[in-house]
């Protein structure tokens, strides 16, 4: 190959290498299919950081990174919603995903499936981080729990169906006092266990007979196996749950968010079924015990009232005691009625010859006279008032006629017109509203004609008519 050197002038050989060459897109993907192909499926340890929620698009963006490096990390969004932790800033996990490349960064980047926290102390720290935030939204508050049924008609117990658990507690159940219970069968121990567990909850709530009660139950286990009970949906189940809720998830030693937030936590299933039901032996002595209590204390209060009606009987005077006064009283006051009825009479008859003494029809007649007086006096101011009424209404109804005569039709047939009627009485205003021999009716201002119609006019005639008969008429 011969090139020009632009310094001398001259002509020149040159050797031109045997290398390839690639356009930046054919590297950056050739790059990006080797690194694809060389780490398929990878679980790769350390701590997020960067993290600041999903983007506006539903899908994270953040770094996962060591004590010398670092990687960029994305969830796609349908991916996030399926996460059973919940990423936070600082938490060191254990990522599984694909890597891959961005081409338009020229860097590389794992694609994130599935993460978890890296370890117990890593659980430990997002459990009481969860712990302090709903516990800050009074989920856990005594306040709100509700007390539990003493004898519950129908219990609800979400556990798997086939573990010893079930067992325990019906078992348990029979026992002491035999109850109907529905079992909701779920996982307690997976992906998936969380989301049946808060859809249990939530189906016995939405129940048209729900149950009195809802047991929550599982077994022992690490606190891997228990992660499910400190899942955020099954805690806001149980807070929003209408029906009383006992928790009993592992051990007596095992605690998780559930226990907080349930109205009643009890350290094993077993002793779940004794706090859910009272002993029917017990209640069936108990009841026996108050009976005989009751017995006895009526017997007693019997004899007791007996006694006292038998001494009170005995203070009280006989009937016949009782009545003599009154006996007595009455011969007295009957005794001296008579005489009584007697002189009241010739009281009142001297009263009244006293008062009619002292009647005369001087007094009857000056009150006569003086209400003739009054009543002349009033007499002539009703009459004036009844004329000066009578006038005033006289002049409105002569105005009112005037005025009636001067808007009457009336008035104006006397000055020449005529009024044109068909059969029915009804007005004619229009020549086109007559028919040949159609039976009509003129009224003039001194009275009125029949006529049966012959036609319409020339219009010729009609004005010669009109010349010589003058105005012609109304209509």
């Amino acid at each position: 190959m011969i090139d020009h050197d632009p310094e001398t002038g001259e002509l020149r050989d040159v050797v031109k290498p045997n290398v390839a060459e690639f356009t930046v897109s054919e590297i950056s993907f050739a790059l990006k299919r080797t690194l694809e192909d060389t780490f398929g499926h990878v679980r790769v340890r350390g701590e997020i950081s960067g993290f600041r929620g999903p983007h506006s698009s539903g899908h994270c963006y953040f770094s996962l990174k060591d004590q010398t490096a670092r990687i960029d990390a994305v969830v796609w969004r349908g991916t996030f919603s399926r996460l059973r932790s919940k990423l936070q800033e600082g938490l060191e996990v254990i990522a599984t995903g694909k890597l891959t490349s961005y081409p338009g960064k020229s860097s590389y980047q794992i694609v994130i499936e599935a993460i978890e926290p890296a370890g117990a102390g890593a659980l430990m720290a997002l459990l009481e981080e969860r712990k302090r935030m709903l516990a800050a939204e009074g989920l856990f508050d005594a306040a709100r729990k509700k007390p539990i049924p003493f004898l519950p008609r129908v219990i609800g117990v979400v556990t798997s169906p086939t573990g010893a658990v079930i067992r325990d507690i019906l078992h348990r159940l029979n026992d002491r006092f035999p109850r109907h219970v529905m079992v909701w069968p779920v996982r307690v121990q997976g992906e998936t266990s969380a989301a049946e567990v808060a859809n249990a909850i939530r189906g016995f709530n939405a129940m048209a007979r729900k149950p009195d009660l809802i047991i929550v139950a599982r077994g022992g286990g690490s606190l891997e196996d228990l992660w499910g009970f400190n899942e955020e949906i099954v805690v806001r189940a149980v807070a929003q749950s209408t029906i009383p809720l006992i928790s009993a998830v592992g051990h007596e030693t095992d605690w998780t968010l559930i226990d907080h937030v349930a109205d009643e936590r009890a350290p094993t299933p077993t002793a779940a079924a004794e706090r859910a039901v009272p002993v029917r032996a017990d209640l069936l002595a108990q009841v026996a015990s108050l009976a005989a209590r009751h017995d006895r204390g009526l017997k007693r209060l019997m004899t007791e009232r007996r006694t006292r009606i038998r001494a009170a009987a005995r203070a009280l005077p006989r009937p016949d005691d009782i009545l003599a006064l009154a006996r007595q009283r009455f011969d007295t006051i009957s005794g001296r009625l008579r005489s009584a009825l007697v002189k009241n009479t010739l009281l009142h008859r001297r009263d009244f010859e006293n008062a009619a003494a002292r009647l005369t029809p001087a007094p009857l007649k000056r009150n006569l006279a003086e209400q003739a007086r009054l009543l002349a006096r009033h007499g002539a101011t009703l009459r004036r008032d009844v004329r000066r009424v009578v006038e005033l209404r006289a002049t409105r109804l002569g105005s009112s006629g005037k005025l009636l005569n001067s808007l009457s039709y009336k008035s104006v047939l006397q000055r020449g017109y005529a009024l044109v009627r068909n059969a029915e009485r009804t007005p004619l205003r229009a020549a086109a509203q007559v028919k040949p021999g159609q039976e009509i009716s003129i009224e003039f201002h001194d009275g009125e004609i029949g006529a049966v119609a012959d036609g319409h006019a020339p219009p010729s005639e009609r004005s010669a008519k009109k010349r010589e008969g003058g105005q012609g008429s109304l209509f």
